[in-house]
């Protein structure tokens, strides 16, 4: 793996951990290029998905602090290539509102891999494919 690979690997698991933190808004612009895109594809929270750019992701982030009083992301692979990094996550949110029949503090959780096109050891794009399991009364 080349240097360039390990320190965009680094950036993207930084970003993961810093969300898991509970860092949102302001604090993760340190991540993206100013002229980032985030792809949400179709899922089940967002039917027909979802194009994002950096001000949209950051404010996105801040309502999600409202929504789950915390969140997991555990890495089950990753592999980066050049100027592109992939990694499967396994991620826990923790209800801080009720959501449809789910009670606070409810668990809902998601298969998801994500997909990094890095410049200068910055995300420039994001494709998010969430996959969630069925909700648990």
């Amino acid at each position: 793996m080349t240097t360039v690979e390990q320190a965009n690997l680094i950036t993207v698991r930084t970003y993961l951990s810093a969300l898991q933190a509970g860092e949102a808004g302001e604090p993760l612009r340190r991540f993206f290029t100013d002229d980032v895109r985030q792809v949400e594809f179709p899922n089940i929270l967002n039917l027909s998905g979802q194009e994002s750019d950096l001000s949209s992701m950051l404010k996105r982030s801040e309502q999600g602090l409202k929504i789950l009083s915390s969140q997991s992301y555990e890495v089950i692979s990753e592999i980066a290539q050049g100027t592109r990094v992939a990694v499967e996550v396994h991620w826990i949110g923790v209800l801080a509102i009720p959501f449809g029949a789910l009670p606070i503090g409810a668990e809902m959780k998601a298969h998801i891999a994500m997909f990094f096109e890095m410049s200068d050891w910055k995300i420039a794009l994001q494709h998010n494919y969430d996959c969630f399991e069925p909700w648990q009364k």
